[in-house]
């Protein structure tokens, strides 16, 4: 018995053998220049990047995917898209909001769906990531906590949970409680309010501001808890909207709190991209939006991603061709957002950044989104510039492995595709 035992241990505490994984032959973004490393072999074990080398060797019993010489890079992510959470315009497919009036904060990540039929297709379009933010909720001025889905075969998708407080200002979310101005207001009560409860906290009187304050509702600790964070600079306020005035009072907001800020859609923030960049504010934009879509948006032009990365402002893309196709092609309008930046003015490797390294920087702790040793390993292998919609990816490998990259419209293609 005692034997059996010990063999049960030792089977337990020996190592599983690491898969090993060798892309030869690439045109390697590794995101740390602004040129690939051409002829690199990238070598993977175990969920991570071992090398990048030029003309590197292959080790002995690695699975070799050969790039042919064209480009790898990592994987994409989209910086703000719903996929997972919606399906198609029915309204049970749809679950990004909270009706939950007693509460601001709502976390969508009990409702991300892997089986959903977009992200097979956002990963047959070179996506292993994306920030999925929450609809407007009941509670003004917040929506609630994006998640950070990463795009593995299977429906467990859930990469990383409360990343951020996510808040609209502005294009019509909250009438109800009537001009923006009220909006702004909300907000910094919100903010004035958790701020105190720190300080009381810090001063140990955190019993006496408990019986003052109302007892909590069911999960209302989840909302005002994530806005301390904001107040603590453990997490970031993630502001959408568009309007320059909106912009500013945001960036008075953040000196005011000492907040980390990220401004998402910001189709004026071209008007103030010097002051964003001294406030060291990223925005997360839609590159291919050239037209208004209501007054907010009055002066949205195409090279905004070129002006704000001259001033100095981190980019990344999201919300990418609009509010059909940000979540319906969230990878194919991505890619192609990223090109139509390219040909207003973004140089190529600031492009990439926009959807590989750049995101992660805004949204995660931990970075990411480069091919270097140690990283993680998301790869997606091209059979062309991967900023050119006819590009597809021809392998994509998410946390070491390969995944499958064919969709629901592949199959269906291949079913039908004698039909007469």
């Amino acid at each position: 018995m005692k034997m059996l035992a010990s063999l049960i241990a030792l089977a337990i505490a020996a190592p599983v053998s690491a898969q090993t994984l060798a892309v030869t032959n690439a045109e390697a973004w590794t995101m740390e220049g602004d040129a690939p490393v051409r002829g690199a072999t990238i070598v993977i074990t175990d969920g991570k990047i071992v090398s990048v080398t030029a003309g590197g060797a292959v080790p002995e019993g690695a699975t070799v995917i050969d790039a042919r010489g064209k480009p790898v890079t990592p994987g994409l992510m989209n910086a703000a898209t719903q996929i997972g959470l919606v399906e198609t315009a029915s309204i049970d497919t749809r679950d990004q909001g909270s009706a939950d009036e007693r509460n601001p904060g709502f976390d969508p990540a009990r409702a991300l769906n892997g089986n959903s039929t977009l992200v097979d297709l956002a990963r047959a379009d070179g996506l292993t990531r994306a920030l999925i933010y929450p609809a407007p909720s009941r509670t003004p001025v917040f929506a609630g906590e994006p998640v950070i889905a990463r795009f593995r075969d299977g429906v467990d998708i859930l990469g990383e949970r409360e990343v951020a407080v996510y808040a609209v200002i502005g294009g019509g979310a909250w009438e109800r409680i009537g001009s923006r101005a009220q909006q702004w207001t909300v907000l910094r009560k919100a903010l004035s309010d958790a701020k105190r409860t720190a300080d009381g906290r810090d001063a140990g009187d955190d019993k006496k501001i408990r019986r003052k304050g109302p007892p909590p509702g069911k999960g209302r600790r989840a909302g005002e808890e994530l806005i301390r964070g904001v107040i603590a600079g453990e997490t970031p306020l993630a502001i959408q909207t568009n309007r320059e005035s909106d912009i500013r009072e945001a960036i008075k907001l953040a000196s005011d709190f000492g907040i980390r800020v990220v401004i998402v859609e910001g189709a004026q923030a071209w008007r103030v991209a010097e002051r964003l960049a001294a406030a060291k504010i990223p925005v997360v934009l839609d590159p291919s939006v050239n037209l208004p879509g209501g007054f907010d948006e009055l002066g949205a032009r195409q090279d905004n991603a070129a002006i704000l990365t001259r001033a100095g402002v981190k980019i990344a893309f999201g919300l990418a061709g609009g509010k059909i196709h940000s979540n319906y092609n969230a990878g194919m309008a991505l890619r192609e957002g990223a090109g139509i930046a390219v040909a207003n003015g973004l140089p190529y490797a600031d492009a990439l950044r926009a959807v590989t390294v750049n995101p992660h920087a805004i949204w995660r702790k931990e970075g990411g989104g480069t091919l270097t040793a140690g990283g993680e390993a998301d790869l997606v292998v091209w059979d062309g510039d991967p900023l050119e919609p006819s590009t597809n990816a021809t392998a994509v490998i998410v946390e070491g492995r390969q995944t499958s990259i064919r969709s629901r419209q592949d199959m269906l293609a291949a079913r039908y595709k004698d039909a007469r």
